[in-house]
């Protein structure tokens, strides 16, 4: 399934019409660019904000952002030219040394840009990206695993493969999807099921993978059926929730089971908190909204 965003109409500096005062864009690809974040005036993509370079990020502010640093960000965006479709607010910058083509996080795909999402999240135009090493050619009519599209006929920007096995093939943009669906507990490479080296490639050829496990809230009543947190609108200081069956019939509990990357819960009547995965994070990360809504 390919999704097509709109076309950017350039920055707003006013943060009215909720387009994204960095990229100009109202709706963007979430897996991409993240979530809007809107409050005093500003509004921006969480990664169109993280991308630029020199972005401090603090224990205060809007999901780590201090407006102040929001504004200077824009301001300076404002200033450079996309590469990839001319118009202003290009927030990211390529890191190569001597390179100055700047470009919006949105336009990375259209350009063959790569933005890395961990340690100083480094980004590089379409000339610098970084390239597979692994030596791979994939056979005549190979499909993508994940959505049985035919894939190209060599490694490219849009067609990846697994490292690891150098069997599994796969769109840029169906893996992307997966990662964020499953987070970096859970994110496997979907043929030979190996988890370090290929997360560890994919980070670097620029897959965004959220460094949190996914969580279930499963219904305090029955346990046979769960919601994300966002998908049915729940605070996170939601405890529990009863599927829509249960809800009629009044038998709710007051506890919910919660169900974490692991796929198996307890008892109905005990709580299971979603398991760290690969432990500390390796890498620094921004706050993840809870329960990332189903794909």
């Amino acid at each position: 399934v390919h999704h097509v965003w709109e076309k950017a109409e350039g920055p707003r500096l006013d943060g009215q019409g909720g387009s994204c005062m960095l990229c100009g864009r109202a709706a963007a690809d979430p897996d991409i660019c993240g979530h809007k974040i809107q409050q005093q005036g500003l509004c921006a993509h969480v990664f169109c904000l993280v991308s630029a370079p020199g972005q401090p990020l603090e224990d205060m502010g809007l999901m780590g952002f201090l407006p102040e640093d929001i504004r200077r960000t824009i301001e300076r965006a404002a200033q450079k030219q996309c590469f990839v479709c001319g118009k202003s607010g290009a927030a990211t910058t390529c890191r190569q040394e001597g390179c100055d083509r700047s470009f919006h996080l949105p336009c990375a795909a259209e350009g063959g840009c790569v933005t890395q999402f961990f340690f100083q999240y480094r980004s590089f135009c379409g000339e610098h990206s970084p390239e597979q090493a692994v030596e791979a050619a994939p056979e005549k009519d190979t499909t993508c695993l994940l959505c049985l599209d035919v894939v190209g006929d060599r490694k490219s920007y849009g067609t990846m493969v697994c490292p690891a096995c150098k069997h599994a093939w796969f769109h840029r943009g169906c893996i992307q999807g997966q990662a964020v669906r499953d987070g970096i507990s859970c994110f496997r490479c979907p043929l030979c099921r190996d988890r370090d080296a290929f997360s560890s490639e994919m980070l670097s050829m620029g897959i965004r993978i959220p460094f949190r496990p996914w969580q279930l809230l499963l219904c305090c009543s029955c346990a046979a059926e769960g919601t994300h947190r966002r998908c049915s609108q729940l605070r996170t200081s939601t405890a529990s929730w009863e599927c829509d069956s249960c809800a009629g019939l009044g038998t709710g509990k007051r506890q919910s089971t919660r169900v974490g990357a692991s796929g198996l819960g307890p008892g109905p009547r005990q709580g299971l908190s979603a398991p760290g995965g690969l432990g500390a994070p390796l890498w620094p990360l921004l706050p993840e909204r809870p329960g990332w809504p189903c794909p």
